[in-house]
């Protein structure tokens, strides 16, 4: 491979900086809700569907954890979807086929939500390759049944302006549901030889989420967790309460319940040493604070990035990095430890006792 030419904090603007686009588009343009009800505990008909989720009451966010082929990056989850059950578990699907659109990249293009876009093309990924096909086939199935994004609840409606919408809410939940960071305070960690029990996973993610999630499995082996809420109010704008399930759905066993690396399936490519500048430009950039990825750069075109022990791969999905400002700087901190230049290569592991500080240039470590 060639030099390493800079290193881009791939996403900083989706995930070290501000989410402002998550909220979806004009929010004014959404219903507006006054003394809206939580969805799921009418004691009476609600007439007015565009500020109650009806019949799809509970809201599921689901996370796949892919590794048969490896898919999305090495330490996150990715996005499967925002599913709106009814209060029984039971479900509608493909409500509205004048509304299964095949463009969704484009129409989120023609809204200018490129921030969204891009954090989709990172953790909303279809294990075959093909990201729109999946985001299609959730919008068509399940989005067209949400009954608060129908186009009448808008009031200066934009076509296809509740695609947005859906996406956004699907993604904003998903930030804040670090699936495998929650796993990963609690002691459970992707392993070829460990195993875990259901209690364990379930405890890890329950007790940060607010009430049991459910876990799937497939041969004994963990590769999805569905997240179940309540919305008081419209998707656009109401508030998400984290709800019991709406019926026992777990397929884990009890125990030996295994969790594999991403990184088990398809080899391990040879790594390329990640080296810096000698001579380090005056920053100009902010000092990232929160997570982000390390995005490679070579020609003036980005070129694969940096796994979480500081290499640079072109075939690897990108490691999830840490950033905390100090002082006028950052220091940055990977699943494998603190973040180092070390003999001018960069590297991160639990050897490293002091982190470097890092500043920015034109978004360019």
């Amino acid at each position: 491979l060639p030099p390493v030419k800079s290193l881009l904090l791939g996403g900083s603007q989706v995930i070290l900086g501000a989410q402002s686009y998550f909220g979806g588009l004009d929010a004014g343009n959404a219903p507006s809700c006054s003394n809206p009800q939580l969805s799921c505990h009418n004691t009476s008909v609600v007439e007015d569907l565009c500020c109650f989720n009806y019949p799809g009451g509970q809201m599921l966010q689901t996370q796949f954890w892919d590794t048969n082929p490896p898919t999305g990056p090495d330490d996150a989850w990715t996005i499967h979807g925002l599913w709106p059950d009814r209060c029984d578990g039971s479900y509608e699907a493909n409500c509205d086929d004048s509304r299964a659109y095949h463009n969704i990249r484009e129409i989120l293009e023609s809204f200018g939500a490129t921030d969204l876009l891009s954090n989709m093309t990172m953790y909303w990924k279809d294990y075959k390759g093909n990201d729109e096909s999946l985001w299609m086939h959730e919008w068509s199935k399940h989005g067209t049944c949400v009954s608060t994004l129908d186009p009448d609840c808008y009031s200066s409606y934009r076509s296809k302006e509740e695609v947005v919408d859906y996406f956004a809410a699907a993604v904003s939940l998903y930030t804040q549901r670090p699936t495998y960071q929650w796993l990963l305070d609690a002691g459970i960690e992707p392993s070829t030889s460990k195993s875990y029990t259901r209690d364990q996973i379930q405890t890890a993610l329950s007790s940060r989420h607010g009430r049991p999630v459910t876990l799937g499995c497939k041969g004994g082996k963990l590769d999805e967790v569905w997240y179940h809420f309540e919305v008081r109010g419209s998707v656009q704008t109401g508030v998400f309460e984290a709800a019991d399930p709406d019926g026992g759905k777990s397929t884990c066993p009890y125990s030996g319940i295994r969790y594999p690396p991403k990184a088990a399936k398809g080899g391990r490519p040879s790594p390329t040493a990640t080296r810096t500048r000698t001579h380090v430009p005056e920053p100009t950039g902010p000092a990232f604070s929160g997570r982000g990825n390390l995005v490679a750069k070579t020609g003036g075109r980005s070129k694969g990035c940096i796994i979480s022990g500081g290499s640079w791969y072109d075939t690897r999905s990108c490691a999830r990095f840490h950033a905390t400002q100090e002082g006028d700087g950052f220091s940055l901190e990977s699943s494998k430890g603190k973040c180092a230049v070390v003999d001018g290569m960069f590297s991160c592991s639990s050897a490293v006792d002091k982190a470097t500080v890092f500043t920015s240039k034109d978004e360019s470590l």
